[in-house]
């Protein structure tokens, strides 16, 4: 059982085919919902709300890190680079994705346009600029979770029958074939037909901000991944029965090996009146 309810991967294996559309829900995203619940319970938790006083430290740590490891390898071997690259740079680079996250939610510093300026200091050593634009998109996942045509983190009709399109772009641009890219799947591809958000209660969280957390973070998207397992220690009744995983790689390992899940395991909603309310 584990950590976080019902672990991904327990059940036995079913033969089953993959989906050819995607799930479809005809009620609201559960995020706010719960948010309200757990605020009427744990109203301490708005005590949670607001920057990481130590975001802007640990993001020039990791950019100067990784600019100064590129300094040694200017005349190094093709063969040295992509090792240096995979077992290393990229935890450092992910690392950076996942601050570029916390940055669109405004938790480094309490005006936003320091956390842009940092986002663009944050994303020098990723190489494609992305940080501005991600915030953007980012929040309306957030705002308009599973809306058809609205998320930008669902892939569209005909990018999911681009033979894994969606999966490949996430994985290969979006952070690689590496254990640390099984987040883009585990957070909202559907294992469970009753629930479309995941958590991950891995060691991994130490190095991306806690962004394993992904309920509590969609719960409460204005509190710092420092401080999403407090949300889960204060109010654990909301988690404990939630299916959660301990493993990225076994996230990988079960989109490729479950022959019932593939790139249209993700839940849809069509536009609602409450899904026009600004998410909180």
């Amino acid at each position: 059982m584990g950590y976080g309810g019902k672990q991904r991967g327990e059940e036995e294996e079913e033969e089953e085919t993959m989906a050819t559309d995607f799930f479809w829900s005809y009620t609201d995203e559960p995020h706010a919902s719960r948010r309200r619940q757990i605020l009427s319970q744990y109203p301490q938790i708005k005590h949670l709300f607001g920057p990481d006083p130590f975001a802007f430290l640990k993001i020039a740590a990791v950019v100067l890190l990784q600019l100064w490891t590129a300094t040694f390898l200017y005349n190094a071997s093709w063969m040295k680079i992509l090792a240096v690259a995979y077992f290393f740079g990229s935890f450092l680079n992910h690392n950076l994705f996942l601050a570029i996250h916390e940055l669109s939610h405004n938790l480094a510093f309490s005006t936003p346009v320091c956390n842009r300026w940092l986002g663009i200091f944050a994303n020098l050593p990723i190489g494609v600029p992305m940080s501005v634009t991600f915030q953007k998109y980012h929040l309306e996942h957030h705002r308009y979770q599973g809306v058809d045509g609205v998320d930008m983190d669902v892939p569209s009709l005909t990018e999911a029958k681009l033979a894994l399109g969606y999966l490949i772009l996430s994985t290969f641009v979006g952070g690689g074939m590496h254990p640390m890219a099984g987040h883009f799947i585990s957070e909202h591809y559907v294992f469970n037909p009753d629930q479309e958000t995941y958590s991950y209660y891995g060691p991994l969280n130490l190095m991306t901000w806690s962004v394993g957390y992904h309920n509590e973070h969609h719960d409460f998207p204005r509190i710092p991944g420092s401080k999403l397992h407090k949300v889960r220690e204060i109010a654990p009744e909301f988690y404990e029965n939630l299916d959660s995983y301990r493993s990225w790689s076994q996230v990988i390992y079960m989109y490729i090996m479950d022959r019932a899940v593939g790139p249209f395991s993700r839940m849809k909603r069509n536009l609602s009146t409450k899904s026009l309310k600004k998410s909180e």
